[in-house]
């Protein structure tokens, strides 16, 4: 079937993260099922036809190449991967996910497996509702009537509630309600790389760190003691600047800002290359700065062990790192570990690489995306 068609599915959960679980099933429908194109409002209502914790509930319309018999198939193994057991026995229990097909077209279909229009949907108020914010107008194909008279009509008198919950159609849409994320790393960790890949993949505003041009930065992996404070203040300076001009002029054709660094990064840096009373005069200028810049809606801390940390930096032959020790690296780690402890009120997240490759592995890419959209949902809401 090369032709797209246009189906209706209601989601539901009432156990566990029922918004995040909604949302990665939507994600999960727009890989394995087709463009998800209109999502409706979030709906809260009580479990019907047995005792169990309150629902929330959605309608989405996707457009799909596939047939109804293969949409069901998916769906039910989408329900199966997000800890769906469906049971033989007769009534109704609590579920992570619940995906129901509503309405494919205007086909008519009645087998032991499939019936489409979902039987009972004209009796449902929290499929009915959704569907009205999406669908209004659609004709039932057996009823003939629209979903708003249906709406109208329904005997169901269960309280459905519009939630302040609200679902993305895809990542995209997700990530745009955030205007700046910060991801940093130690030394090898790959935060520019991750940089460069969301804001090409979701058509973000790239915010660099020039670390390169830094005159100080050879200088200083040869002799630490007498370049550290000439270091991390022309670090400072630049960041600064760079930052404050960076994040201050938003692109209108971006539909965020994504980072390689935070300008805190200059204090962690600092307080561990300086003597005590050189970064003394370092903090009171630091602090004056850090007042005046954009803090990130989200701070992403990339961790990674040591060894791996030592290899990538061998892997990328940068000249003047060759020569950094592990001691280093593992100071730099406590470094930013700490400032994150002590900044509960920041919106912080440390991402464990362990062994993902995110630059050359798809699936551990994709890992790291999920790991954000949970954040960033939370963030929201």
């Amino acid at each position: 079937m090369d032709e797209t068609k246009k189906t209706y599915l209601s989601l539901g959960s009432n156990m566990g993260n029922r918004h995040l679980m909604l949302q990665k099933a939507i994600f999960s429908i727009r890989e394995k099922v087709g463009e998800v194109v209109q999502v409706s409002a979030v709906y809260e209502n009580p479990a019907v036809g047995f005792e169990g914790a309150d629902f929330l509930n959605a309608c989405i319309m996707v457009e799909t190449k596939f047939s109804p018999i293969e949409v069901l198939h998916t769906i039910l193994q989408i329900e199966s991967d997000f800890g769906r057991e469906r049971r033989h026995s007769n009534g109704y229990q609590s579920r992570t996910l619940d995906i129901d097909i509503i309405l494919y077209e205007r086909e008519i279909i009645k087998t032991e497996n499939l019936e489409i229009p979902h039987p009972r949907m004209d009796t449902r108020n929290f499929v009915l509702k959704p569907l009205a914010d999406i669908a209004p107008q659609y004709y039932h194909p057996i009823l003939n009537k629209d979903i708003r008279n249906l709406l109208q009509q329904c005997k169901d008198r269960s309280n459905v509630k519009k939630s302040k919950y609200k679902l993305f159609k895809n990542r995209s849409a997700l990530f745009s309600q955030l205007q700046f994320i910060a991801i940093e790393g130690n030394i090898g960790a790959g935060k520019t790389t991750l940089s460069k890949m969301i804001a090409e993949d979701f058509n973000a505003k790239l915010v660099l760190e020039r670390f390169a041009d830094n005159a100080f930065l050879p200088k200083f992996y040869e002799d630490k003691s007498r370049y550290a404070f000439p270091l991390e203040m022309s670090f400072l300076a630049d960041r600064y600047q760079q930052f404050t001009d960076d994040t201050s002029q938003f692109d209108l054709f971006k539909s965020f800002m994504v980072s390689d660094y935070d300008i805190f990064k200059s204090l962690i840096f600092a307080k561990i290359t300086l003597q005590k009373e050189e970064f003394d005069l370092y903090r009171k200028v630091f602090n004056f700065m850090y007042k005046e810049v954009k803090k990130p809606e989200i701070y992403i801390y990339l961790y990674q062990n040591t060894e791996r940390l030592l290899a990538n930096i061998k892997k990328r032959g940068r000249d003047y790192e060759q020569n950094i020790d592990a001691q280093y690296l593992d100071k730099i780690n406590r470094g930013y570990l700490d400032f994150i402890k002590g900044h509960p009120n920041q919106n912080s997240m440390i991402l464990n690489l362990g062994d993902l490759d995110f630059v050359n592995n798809p699936q551990d890419y994709e890992k790291v995306l999920k790991q954000l959209d949970e954040r960033i949902l939370s963030s929201l809401f």
